[in-house]
């Protein structure tokens, strides 16, 4: 295992609440945005910060919204379909999920000052966008080649410190005392559905000098499978004022409120092995976790759009995101099922089997308050037009995921949320952010769209997921997901004051997924492929 964290960790979080139990692997499904709004939009791949004129753009460049001339209405709705596929150790499984989804409604209402004055139009918008879609599915399995987590659980209850005899009390409480084993504070829950499930065991041994120490130790792992499912997403209402002057410089100012939902069912087992005198012992588990965050959130967007040539069709955009401040809850709990051979006193071996369930354990889900403050956010922005037929966009965008910041539920930094603090500017890094679009009218009604997306990994390489060894977190699973791809087309139709727009977008990215940190555990290549289907219906008047 890799320590460099877990020095730190053992200082800092021993003397903190074992309850709090954020990690970076936590916080950054909430921080990451697809590519989602109208079908417009989404087909030109979201490169309209300059151009504006669409109502997604309340969200990228509010300066977008002082565009308009007439009134908006619009609302969209797509098909989902995620496929995954992991592979390791030369065994590759797939799974996917298919939904339907209502991403976007909104209106823009433009409010004409007059034709000579500097300040033409004064806009107001609102727009709801799914910001993020949770909905997927994911498997692996494959041959451990004498890996297993318990090894991991083995080494966390020796990283606590435990003794021999803490350690035998600890396992030896009868099922309706239970509840004593997750209030102790000497040990991680990990430690104590490992021991009280037969895979951590212990020896004490005594060395050359006469000294006594105590040995922690799993079993060889043989096979493994892991499954998960996800859900939720992340949403965001945007409410907008917007400037026009001259017809030449644009302003606009976003609020934005957000609300998460995010849940995650996973399942992990093992097929076990050991050597013993009395012949090779078997073993098997199943480890399952429930995982829920919600809250709210708050930001606030600012925009710029000029014309720097009074009769040119050129637009340079600029827009600035503050950070958003999230008021999150959190709420877990797991259970460990578990058959294993012993050698009994005749040295026959005998078949056990045990279950600990740290919801009964505990009485309920373990409940965590926190905040979170995302990165700013950079927006630089072109567009372009030649005549009524085509529009031409790029943007470049970029924040800083290593300074988001971790609170406790009193907005303070203590000495838990510091240390958490210090893994995600370890961890994350900034993510560079491209994306290219362009529309052309075939004829005045129809329009064709393609676009690109481009955004760089927001983990750094050797990023991990290191739990305290005091925690009562036992989802050791973590994934570093590497730089997404995404591809964009479009079709638009005009009649009169009515429209009807489709895009199609497919979004790649790949990961590596590890069912818990070892270094020298090889980790499961992962690929996610998503399809999306977007139809939006508006009114323009």
């Amino acid at each position: 295992m890799r320590t460099n964290k877990l020095i730190v960790a053992i200082g800092a979080m021993a003397v903190s609440a074992g309850l709090r139990a954020q990690t970076v692997y936590d916080i950054t499904p909430i921080m990451t945005n697809e590519l989602n709004g109208t079908a417009r939009f989404v087909g030109m791949g979201g490169a309209m910060g300059a151009l504006g004129g669409d109502i997604t753009t309340i969200g990228t460049n509010p300066a977008g919204i002082g565009i308009y001339r007439s009134n908006d209405v619009a609302v969209s709705l797509s098909y989902n379909d995620i496929q995954s596929k992991g592979s390791f150790n030369g065994t590759t499984t797939k799974d996917s999920r298919s939904r339907l989804s209502f991403d976007q409604i909104g209106f823009v209402y433009s409010n004409k000052v007059g034709n000579n004055t500097s300040l033409r139009f004064v806009n107001f918008g609102f727009n709801y966008r799914k910001q993020n879609n949770f909905n997927k599915r994911f498997a692996m399995q494959g041959n451990m080649e004498g890996a297993s987590q318990t090894g991991y659980m083995a080494y966390q209850t020796a990283q606590s410190g435990a003794t021999f005899d803490s350690f035998m009390d600890m396992i030896s409480l009868p099922a309706n005392e239970e509840y004593k084993a997750y209030e102790n504070d000497r040990f991680g829950w990990l430690s104590v559905m490992g021991g009280r499930t037969g895979l951590v065991d212990a020896a004490e041994v005594t060395t050359d000098d006469g000294t006594k120490e105590t040995w922690f130790y799993g079993w060889d792992g043989d096979y493994a499978s892991y499954r998960s499912e996800t859900k939720g997403g992340v949403n965001v209402y945007d409410f907008n004022v917007s400037f026009n002057v001259e017809d030449r410089f644009y302003f606009g100012l976003t609020i934005g409120a957000y609300d998460v939902d995010y849940s995650r069912y996973s399942v992990y087992g093992e097929d076990l092995y050991r050597e013993s005198d009395a012949g090779e012992l078997g073993a098997s588990y199943s480890f399952e976790h429930w995982y829920n965050t919600d809250g709210s959130g708050v930001d606030v967007k600012l925009g710029f759009i000029v014309r720097p040539f009074e009769y040119s069709p050129l637009r340079l955009g600029f827009a600035v995101h503050t950070p958003t401040w999230y008021s999150l809850t959190e709420s877990y709990s797991a259970r460990l099922r578990s058959e294993y051979d012993l050698v009994n006193a005749d040295n026959q071996i005998e078949r056990y089997n045990a279950e600990t369930d740290s919801y009964d354990g505990w009485g309920g889900n373990v409940v965590n308050d926190y905040e979170l403050t995302t990165p700013w956010k950079f927006n630089v922005s072109a567009g372009y037009t030649v005549g009524t037929s085509v529009a031409l966009g790029a943007e470049y965008e970029y924040a800083d995921y290593s300074s988001a910041k971790l609170k406790n539920a009193d907005g303070y930094e203590d000495s838990y949320m510091a240390t958490q603090n210090s893994f995600i500017k370890e961890d994350l890094k900034g993510v560079h952010t491209l994306r290219l679009g362009v529309e052309a009218k075939l004829v005045p009604e129809f329009s064709v769209r393609a676009g690109y997306n481009f955004s760089s990994a927001m983990y750094n390489k050797n990023a991990y997921k290191e739990l305290s060894p005091y925690t009562t977190r036992t989802d050791t699973q973590y994934a570093n997901s590497f730089a997404t791809n995404t591809f964009s087309v479009g079709l638009g139709y005009r009649l009169n004051n009515f429209y009807a727009d489709m895009a199609y977008v497919y979004s790649t990215q790949k990961s590596d997924f590890y069912s818990y940190d070892d270094a020298s555990l090889p980790a499961t290549k992962m690929k996610d492929d998503k399809s999306r289907v977007l139809l939006t219906l508006g009114v323009r008047f």
